[in-house]
């Protein structure tokens, strides 16, 4: 787990340069309420919320690091690592997990080494568990690199991951 801003020891580096988070923090005119919406903004430009990233708003908005960090992390949408290439996020809400979703869980942590909310130790691949994109009807519900997919079962998410791993993969090798 990251620790919060707070805990970050030493000076903000002198070159830091968010443009794009000071751009919305002039445009919500550092005011504590736009906390939020300074994070997604972040998020969106850098890919992620890293413990710099995260001291530096906290200072801007006059705010304790450990209250910035702990909105953060209340929401599942915020990251604190670089995204994987290719990224799962699988519903564990009650219809998704009645109908299969811990399964897929399961049978992608024993695949690839990780517990959901990680990445392989290449950056590769990421496993999310989270709650409830409203599609019950289509359950178990995840998406994969941004698409979403229903009725999913074990054995075709796993051939997906595979498939979505290797194409990757031949384009790193030019093929």
């Amino acid at each position: 787990m990251t620790k919060p801003p707070s805990a970050v020891k030493g000076p903000l580096s002198a070159t830091a340069n968010w443009p794009e988070v000071d751009r919305a923090l002039k445009r919500f005119g550092y005011q504590q309420d736009a906390l939020i919406e300074v994070l997604h903004i972040a998020q969106q430009d850098l890919g992620y919320l890293s413990p710099a990233v995260l001291e530096h708003i906290a200072r801007q908005l006059k705010l304790p690091g450990s209250w910035v960090y702990g909105v953060a992390s209340f929401y599942h949408f915020f990251s604190f690592q670089e995204a994987a290439e290719h990224v799962c996020v699988v519903c564990t809400g009650t219809a998704c997990y009645v109908e299969g979703a811990q399964r897929i869980i399961e049978l992608l942590e024993r695949e690839y080494g990780i517990r959901a909310g990680e990445t392989t130790a290449d950056g590769r691949f990421n496993l999310v568990g989270f709650r409830c994109p409203g599609s019950c009807g289509l359950a178990p519900v995840l998406v994969l690199d941004g698409v979403m997919l229903g009725r999913e079962s074990p054995q075709s998410v796993l051939s997906k991951v595979r498939a979505a791993l290797a194409e990757n993969g031949k384009e790193a090798r030019g093929e």
